[in-house]
Parts: structure tokens; C-alpha cells; sequence
């Protein structure tokens, strides 16, 4: 029955198919840098973006960021996840996760909630990470009310 008339029913099922099918398309782009390829200016995708070559410029996506071994990011970056086993010479921030590999490169500040470091990455640069709002950062360096409130209580021992 090569030649059938198509049925109400299988219709239906073709149509739901076909919906599924481009809803997983549309959630599944990927914008691929090859290695050969250099990007130049502000760089921008809704899907996930993977760079084997190099960007300089800015890059922004609210999805996942994967930067290739051997490749290069010359740019501020904004995402929702990443991973870079490559090298990133500005500042990020990462709205989810950021998992650096052994062969990863980052010259900049980092933003992000989660982070993943495996031996061997370099980082130069600052890591800033939510969840100790309201504590008192404690460095090196003394603040002016630091030095005011020190200031007062070597007067009183000396007093």
C-alpha cells in the first residue's frame, strides 16, 4: 500500500514529529570557529559556541562556551557555562559554570558561580565568586578606617 491515502491519525503523528524535531534543532545550534578561521569584532549567538580558531572583539552567549585546545579568545566574554581548554586573554563572566582544563590559558578577570580547575591551568588574573556577601574581605592591604581604627589604639597604648 504504497500509494495510501493518509489517515487523520497519521497525520497528527507527522505533525508532532516535525515539531519535536524542530524545537530539538533550534535548542541544539551550535556556532562552530574553525581552526582556520579568525573573527574579528563583536562576536553574538544564542546557541552554543565553539571557537578551534581565534576571536578578537567581544563574545557573548547566554549558552555554553567551549574553547578548543590551541585556540584563541582575544576578547571580554559573557556566557551562561563554559569551557576552555584554550586560551582566554580578557575578562569573563560566566552566569552557570566554568570548567578550565589542564591546557587552558586565562589572562583576565574571572566572574563566575561555579568553577573547575584541573592542574595545570594558569590563571592570571582575579576570581570573583557570589555567596559571601555582607563578610569583610581581609587582605594585604589596610583600608583608611583599618589604618584610622589602628591609628586610635596606638595612641591609647601609648596613650
Amino acid at each position: 500500500m504504497i500509494f495510501q491515502k493518509p489517515s487523520k491519525q497519521n497525520v497528527e503523528v507527522e505533525e508532532i514529529y516535525t515539531e519535536e524535531t524542530i524545537q530539538e534543532t533550534e535548542d541544539n545550534i551550535d556556532t562552530v570557529v574553525g581552526p582556520s578561521v579568525n573573527v574579528e569584532g563583536d562576536f553574538s549567538s544564542e546557541g552554543n559556541i565553539i571557537v578551534k580558531g581565534t576571536v578578537t572583539g567581544s563574545v557573548h552567549t547566554s549558552r555554553v562556551l567551549s574553547v578548543e585546545p590551541g585556540a584563541k579568545i582575544i576578547a571580554n566574554v559573557r556566557a551562561g557555562s563554559a569551557l576552555i581548554a584554550g586560551e582566554v586573554r580578557g575578562n569573563m563572566k560566566i552566569k552557570d559554570s566554568l570548567e578550565l582544563s589542564a591546557t587552558a590559558r586565562i589572562l583576565g578577570d574571572i566572574e563566575v558561580k561555579t568553577l573547575s580547575v584541573e592542574p595545570g591551568a594558569v590563571v592570571f588574573g582575579k576570581i570573583t565568586m557570589p555567596g559571601i556577601e555582607g563578610v569583610e574581605v581581609k587582605s594585604g592591604r589596610r583600608s583608611r578606617k583599618t589604618e584610622e581604627v589602628a591609628g586610635s589604639q596606638n595612641e591609647e597604648y601609648l596613650g
